[in-house]
């Protein structure tokens, strides 16, 4: 299952990449969320991929009995989604305030804090 998922955050990132690339503040806010969910997914895998019961610890015992899944993983991708959807929210209000004032989202466009050209 890792090569798999190894495929997939290769495509992910690729896409990411791409839609960064672009010249609109929008494709450049999706290629930033595929980033991230493609962290998601390594730290995901770096955890191992264990089909595990959960670690819980029986009343009495030293250590959980059997195979379980590893939980720093888990909580530590619960915790970079939570951050994650923050920052997309705060960019896309971002996007919104920037169409609003300056007409556009477009990147070459967006020149309000640059200082005007000479011959003009």
């Amino acid at each position: 299952m890792e090569p798999v998922l190894a495929v997939l955050v290769g495509l992910l990132v690729a896409a990411a990449v791409y839609l960064m690339l672009a010249r609109s503040f929008l494709l450049y806010l999706f290629g930033l969320i595929l980033v991230s969910n493609a962290a998601n997914l390594v730290i995901f895998a770096a955890g191992g991929l264990t089909p595990g019961a959960p670690p819980l610890i029986e009343t009495g015992a030293l250590a959980p009995a059997g195979p379980v899944a590893n939980a720093l993983p888990q909580a530590l991708v619960l915790t970079a989604i939570v951050i994650g959807f923050g920052l997309f929210a705060f960019a896309l209000v971002l996007a919104f305030r920037a169409m609003t004032e300056l007409g556009t989202i477009e990147s070459d466009e967006m020149r309000i804090a640059e200082p005007p050209e000479a011959g003009r």
